[in-house]
Order: C-alpha cells, then structure tokens, then sequence
C-alpha cells in the first residue's frame, strides 16, 4: 500500500459558488461539505445512509452525503441547507418547519428540509401520503412528525402563492 494516497482534483458548485479542490479518493461527500467548505448545517448521523441527516440536493436530486465519494460529485451542483436562503431571507420551507414547529433538537432538520426541497420541486402541491413516501429516507428521533408534515404542506402553499 502506498504511504502517500494521491489526491484528485474536482471542480463542483455548491450554493452556487464554484469550487476547485483535491481530495482523496477515498473523503466522503458529507466531509467534503463540513471540513472542506465549512458547511455544518449538513450533519453526519449514521453513516449508513439511514438517517438522512446528511441529505444534500446533488443536481436537484436529493442524496444521503455520507454514502457518496467526494470524487462522484465532480462536475456537479451541490444545494445544502445552507443554500435554501437567498439574499438573508429565509426559504419558505425553512420558514415553515420554523412557523409548524417542524422541528426539535434540529439535528435531522436540514436533511428533511432537502428532501422537501426535492419533493416540491416536483409536485407543487403533494397529498400527505407523497410526503410521507419523499421524507422516508429521514429519520426523526425528537418528533412525531405531525409537526413536519404540517410544515411541509405550509412550505407547499407558501411556494405555490409565491
């Protein structure tokens, strides 16, 4: 085995900022994030892809980070929860899980906020049995979801009015 692992570059763009970087084969998306970038709203859970709070948007889909290499994300568009604001304002679905309470310790939050993300990007007015089914791959530990549905049909009808 080599003493040294060399180094990859890769060029990506997370929350709209490009970034040139060289990694080794073997960092994890999720590390990529926090240490690299110094993006922490993106947490670490499991490692195993069960949790969900390491969930990311990687060119509008959503992905668990910690199950992803940092050289698969070459080339690609990164949003992370940090991303969702634009301008200081807050995203209505931030503002929801906010206003609905969708949200205790916050640990799993920003990965639910993502997979939302993803969900009403595509359907714009989901029933309660398409959240359910979008935000499966989120565990929450604090809640009992009532509270994070509730927030992602507010953050529906804020988007569609908006």
């Amino acid at each position: 085995m080599p003493d040294v692992i060399e180094k990859v570059a890769i060029k990506l763009t997370v929350n709209g900022k490009a970034h040139s970087l060289e990694v080794e084969p073997r960092m994890l998306l999720v590390e990529l994030i926090r240490e690299a970038l110094d993006l922490t709203g993106t947490h670490v859970g499991c490692d195993t892809t069960y949790c969900g709070a390491c969930t990311v948007l990687m060119n509008g889909a959503a992905v668990k980070s910690c199950t992803v290499f940092a050289v698969q994300a070459d080339g690609a568009e990164l949003i992370t929860v940090e991303g969702l604001e634009r301008d200081g304002q807050l995203h209505p679905i931030q503002k929801a899980f906010g206003d609905a309470h969708g949200l205790q310790c916050g640990y799993c939050t920003p990965g639910l906020m993502l997979a939302t993300a993803q969900l009403l990007s595509q359907n714009k007015q989901p029933s309660e049995k398409e959240i359910r089914k979008a935000i499966a791959g989120n565990t929450c530990r604090c809640t009992g979801y009532q509270n994070i549905l509730k927030a992602i049909q507010m953050a529906a009808q804020s988007i569609k009015g908006a």
